[in-house]
């Protein structure tokens, strides 16, 4: 689980290199990804399904919009089953929403941090089949555009590309952060996000910094 508080952050920050991010994320640790200023301007708290604990899913719907949704390959929701919301896409980003499902099997009402991580687990393990889902439920599966952030540069294809990066299965939770102290649950910006991220001792970085070190990659 994240540390302690640290009363001393402060809103200036400075991102965290990829290297040191994928290793925390490989560590099943959660990372902070804010996106481009000019797009949605916000950060989202990501972390490898595969390494998802009740405890873990706990602090992140406390400490974020609580909408916990996880980015599948195409292919793997193919596999399960899992069709999109709709074809016909208007939203602004084009975020790909599929059908939500819970857990078939030890699980209640399927909202629960355990029963939603659970899900999250389930959807990450090769091993699960679509009858193992029911559908509609609580956990929020977004498929991934191929091709990552160097296609599409959305948190959906970050958490792709972190697992990818990391060896880690290719699913990953994510969740928008929200101003903490904000009655009315506004988004957080990049300066609230930098706060977080250090006072919960968190490695942050951006898309466009995964962008850039996808493109070496690719090129190299």
């Amino acid at each position: 689980m994240a540390q302690s508080p640290n009363d001393d952050a402060r809103s200036s920050f400075q991102l965290d290199t990829i290297e040191e991010t994928l290793e925390s994320f490989r560590n099943g640790e959660c990372v902070v990804v804010v996106d481009d200023t000019e797009r949605e301007n916000e950060g989202d708290l990501i972390i490898a399904a595969s390494k998802i604990t009740t405890e873990m899913m706990a602090w992140i719907i406390k400490h974020s919009s609580g909408y916990v949704c996880i980015a599948l390959p195409g292919e793997r929701l193919d596999e399960l089953e899992i069709p999109l919301m709709i074809e016909a896409n208007t939203e602004k980003h084009k975020t790909a929403y599929t059908h939500t499902v819970d857990y078939k099997y030890n699980t209640t009402t399927g909202i629960s941090a355990h029963d939603r991580a659970l899900a999250a687990y389930k959807l990450s393990d090769p091993s699960s089949r679509a009858v193992d889902f029911t559908r509609p439920g609580h956990m929020v599966p977004l498929r991934a555009r191929e091709g990552g952030v160097l296609k599409r540069r959305g948190h959906t294809e970050a958490a792709i590309d972190l697992c990818k990066l990391a060896g880690l299965p290719l699913a990953g939770i994510i969740c928008e952060l929200v101003k903490p102290d904000c009655p009315l649950g506004s988004m957080a910006r990049r300066d609230d996000c930098a706060q977080f991220a250090r006072q919960w001792k968190l490695k942050m970085i951006s898309i466009e910094d995964l962008v850039q070190y996808c493109s070496k990659l690719s090129d190299s």
